[in-house]
């Protein structure tokens, strides 16, 4: 029996992760009877974290009240798995969570993720992990910060926090960009979170202020160290406040799941992402997934619902980098689910027959 593993991240905006895994094994059991198809819910730290980890790890869901990016009251969900908890932080603070009008940068707050923190900290969990994509916000996790010290510190202040002492946090980001600058979360993130050009400036130089306010009360200063400048600069606040870990995403949770030992005896991997080209080299889950499998020299076939770059990703490795919309399909039937996993069953058939 032949061993096919299918870890498909979400194409956004028309399909999760489980769903474009399940149209894939789909198309395996078309084309082969026999074969074993292991689906792998994945995800980089952004759209599907939460419930890539809940399928990897199980645990509970716990939902609660919480402020979204504009400290309206909704609620967000986060996991624990014994003293884990994991956090995917756009719940609270992504940019899913406002209208196109209400996009703005210079208003926006982490302030609901630091409520998701503090909720897991009185749960008594001891690892927290935080998937940084997806974000509303450009407030350097200001927001995040100030939920924190209005529900554990006494005096007012990050100083006179208690119950953090014993609890680690682990950041998941593929973005390895600064604080500050022409490459920091500004200039680079805040134009697509509704930032005008003079609110990036501003902005900038406000990340910049409080950076050197941080360095001068802690004695060491973080926004230079890669992931700083992710989700608006929330990556620098855990960096900076809670000595947080900075790791991709992509690797937590294939360690989470078991994907070295998974590969073993596998004849294929099958991996994709809505849109694919050379970016897609620069820490994206279908290059952890590629760097994995080439150790054990599985090959593994790129699927996307748009190719660029198609030989520099197979001169990257993937041995095939395969479009599976037809030539000529318009974006607006392309984007329709029942579209998209037709397409994707289809084209797993098309390889494997």
């Amino acid at each position: 029996m032949k061993k096919i593993i299918v870890a498909i991240d979400s194409f956004k905006g028309c399909l999760t992760s489980a769903e474009a895994n399940q149209a894939a094994a789909e198309g395996v059991l078309l084309s082969r009877g026999d074969a074993q198809a292991i689906q792998i819910p994945v995800s980089d730290g952004g759209e599907g974290f939460l419930s890539a980890f809940q399928h990897a790890l199980g645990g509970e869901l716990v939902e609660i009240p919480v402020r979204d990016p504009l400290m309206r009251r909704i609620t967000a969900k986060y996991l624990i798995d014994g003293t884990t908890a994991v956090i995917e932080m756009a719940q609270a603070s992504g940019l899913t969570l406002l209208l196109d009008e209400e996009r703005n940068p210079m208003r926006t707050t982490s302030y609901g993720t630091g409520q998701l923190v503090v909720d897991a900290v009185r749960r008594g969990c001891k690892h927290i992990i935080v998937g940084l994509g997806g974000s509303a916000t450009s407030d350097c996790g200001i927001g995040m910060i100030r939920a924190i010290i209005d529900s554990l510190a006494k005096g007012g202040s990050w100083d006179d926090i208690s119950g953090l002492d014993d609890v680690r946090f682990t950041i998941a980001t593929d973005v390895t960009n600064p604080l500050c600058g022409e490459n920091g979360a500004a200039h680079v993130f805040a134009p697509q979170k509704g930032a005008t050009p003079e609110m990036v400036i501003e902005l900038d130089a406000r990340a910049q202020r409080f950076a050197e306010f941080s360095a001068r009360h802690f004695g060491f200063d973080c926004q230079n160290i890669p992931g700083a400048g992710a989700a608006g600069g929330l990556g620098y606040a855990f960096l900076q406040y809670t000595h947080a870990d900075c790791r991709s995403g992509v690797d937590i949770l294939l360690e989470a799941v078991g994907f070295d030992e998974l590969l073993k005896d596998a004849s294929l991997v099958i991996t994709g992402e809505g849109s694919a080209d050379r970016q897609t080299l620069m820490g994206k889950l279908p290059f952890g997934i590629l760097q994995r499998a080439k150790r054990q020299h599985i090959p593994v076939v790129l699927m996307a619902g748009r190719i660029a770059d198609r030989q520099v990703l197979l001169d990257a490795g993937f041995s095939q980098v395969v479009c599976i919309n037809p030539p000529g399909l318009p974006i607006e039937e392309a984007m329709k689910p029942e579209t998209a996993k037709s397409n994707i069953r289809q084209t797993v058939l098309s390889l494997l027959v």
